[in-house]
């Protein structure tokens, strides 16, 4: 089997993030850092030589094919800001995708020029919703009752 190529490295985030060498979309990309790092509470990793990483999970394909990721990550790819989702993203938020702006959507990616040209609240929530069904942690429900006892 085939080594993956994405691993997370021990790159300076800032240092790659720095020489990105348009300044709207480098600005973009220390924005979505501040966002991903509120939303996850992790700092940021390089994985590979071109997406920064916050979290790491593992998975395992019903084909037995399995490896490490991370929860929610993003690439500021020379064309627009590249945002990773597990499969299925229109299907999964096509109600916050008509909301969110002007982007574009592929199997698991999100493409965006600028983060000016989208709703960042949205953005946000999509973001929280892919992390939250990564890690099992959806918003906290009230504990059940305690049961009680019966007294014979």
């Amino acid at each position: 089997m085939a080594e993956l190529k994405t691993k997370a490295t021990e790159v300076s985030v800032d240092s790659f993030l720095n020489g990105v060498a348009d300044a709207q979309r480098r600005a973009d990309a220390f924005t979505l850092v501040k966002i991903m790092k509120d939303i996850t509470g992790m700092p940021p990793k390089m994985w590979g030589p071109t997406m920064v990483g916050f979290g790491e999970y593992h998975y395992v394909y019903a084909s037995g094919h399995e490896g490490d990721i991370f929860l929610t990550g993003f690439s500021p790819r020379k064309s627009a800001l590249t945002l990773y989702f597990t499969a299925c993203l229109e299907q999964r938020f096509g109600a916050q995708l008509k909301k969110l702006g002007k982007v574009k959507a592929s199997k698991a990616c999100l493409y965006i020029k600028k983060l000016a040209d989208v709703d960042l609240a949205v953005l946000r929530e999509m973001i929280q919703a892919s992390v939250a069904q990564l890690t099992g942690m959806s918003k906290p429900s009230k504990p059940a009752p305690a049961k009680k006892s019966r007294k014979n």
